[in-house]
């Protein structure tokens, strides 16, 4: 079984930057030891969650139309982690912010990966609030 633990949620104002950190574990397996992905969902209330990036093992990304260009997801593969890195913050970027992963990856279909329902194993969620 994997665990996931997201961090670094916070309130900021518009404009603003923020950066979300998915610390992966597994009692006895090395998530990072084959093929995986680990992607970014947020969840506002009263809305579907909703896909943001994801990455793989070979560093290949994907990203929602609506954070391309803003956001960036990275990996530090030595700590395990993956990093949300979010720029030019939004009233609308405000939201429970969750990371999941699934070994191995989902196929690289456009839109795959940003799909909640390829994914087993979740976080608790960070709160992001993007105030005007």
């Amino acid at each position: 079984q994997v665990q996931l633990v997201e961090s670094g949620g916070d309130s900021v104002q518009a404009g603003g930057s923020l950066r979300l950190s998915c610390s992966v574990s597994g009692a006895t397996y090395t998530p990072f030891s084959s093929p995986w992905c680990i992607a970014w969902f947020r969840q506002a209330p009263g809305k579907e969650r909703e896909g943001v990036a994801a990455i793989d093992s070979e560093d290949y990304t994907s990203y929602a139309d609506s954070v391309a260009g803003r956001f960036t997801v990275s990996q530090n593969n030595a700590k395990n982690i993956v990093y949300l890195q979010m720029n030019s913050l939004k009233p609308e970027d405000t939201a429970m912010y969750y990371c999941a992963a699934e070994f191995p990856p989902p196929s690289r279909r456009r839109g795959v990966r940003l799909r909640p329902y390829e994914y087993n194993s979740w976080g608790q969620g960070t709160q992001v609030t993007v105030s005007s």
